[in-house]
């Protein structure tokens, strides 16, 4: 075996011994909930509005 090859095999056992990775437990805001924050920051920040 090449030393490229040796490298690899360990490297791919190393790979199936690792655990999945959990799930994220926070729940993600909607994208449509983002896009109103997105905007009324862009209002807050417009010259000349006032609220």
């Amino acid at each position: 075996m090449d030393s490229i090859e040796i490298a690899f095999t360990a490297l791919s056992h190393r790979m199936t011994r690792l655990s999945a990775p959990a799930p994220i437990a926070s729940v993600q805001p909607s994208l449509s909930s983002l896009i109103d924050r997105v905007n009324a920051a862009k209002q807050h920040y417009q010259p000349g509005l006032r609220r």
